[in-house]
């Protein structure tokens, strides 16, 4: 069956008006970015995904002409 839990030693249940006061309290302690910094940072992303995307695209069709390379030359020696 069950059994019984027993508390933490020198733990306490604390009300919710205390966690409010701790939460506010680490609050206080964060820094958060300036706007201008989230603009450039998001500049940063996007300017790095268009050129990993196009960098894959041209990985990818590479790949593609290599490979209907390959098709043609077995094409070729096979015979078909």
């Amino acid at each position: 069956m069950s059994e019984m839990v027993t508390p933490v030693e020198g733990k306490h249940k604390e009300g919710i008006g205390e966690f409010v006061k701790k939460t506010r309290s680490e609050l206080d302690k964060t820094s958060f970015p300036s706007s201008n910094d989230v603009k450039n940072t998001t500049i940063i992303v996007i300017i790095s995904v268009l050129f990993f995307a196009a960098y894959l695209f041209l990985v990818d069709q590479g790949w593609v002409y290599i490979l209907q390379g390959l098709t043609w030359v077995v094409n070729k020696i096979a015979g078909a």
